[in-house]
């Protein structure tokens, strides 16, 4: 039973939240408190994932993990501004 646990864990753990967003030829990566200055994009819509504070927030006591997730990845894009420069609902994934 620990062995499925323990491979279960690190299965998880190799799964990343946070997915750059490809619009035509442009690739949006994602960004957090550290990068929000190169890797902000004025065009696109941004949401909080959800999976990496999660992670951050299990992985407090190793420091490197928070350091990434928020610092580097805490932001996704979700899709382009409409023609107003506004996020809304309608938002393609």
């Amino acid at each position: 039973m620990k062995k499925i646990l323990v491979a279960t864990l690190i299965a998880t753990m190799l799964v990343g939240c946070g997915e750059p967003l490809t619009v035509g030829n442009k690739t949006y990566p994602t960004y957090g408190l550290f990068n929000e200055n190169s890797s902000k994009s004025d065009k696109m819509c941004y949401e909080v994932s959800v999976g990496n504070v999660v992670w951050s927030i299990i992985g407090i006591e190793n420091i490197i993990m928070p350091v990434y997730f928020v610092g580097f990845s805490i932001y996704n894009p979700i899709g382009l501004k409409d023609a107003a420069g506004k996020c809304g609902i309608n938002q393609t994934r």
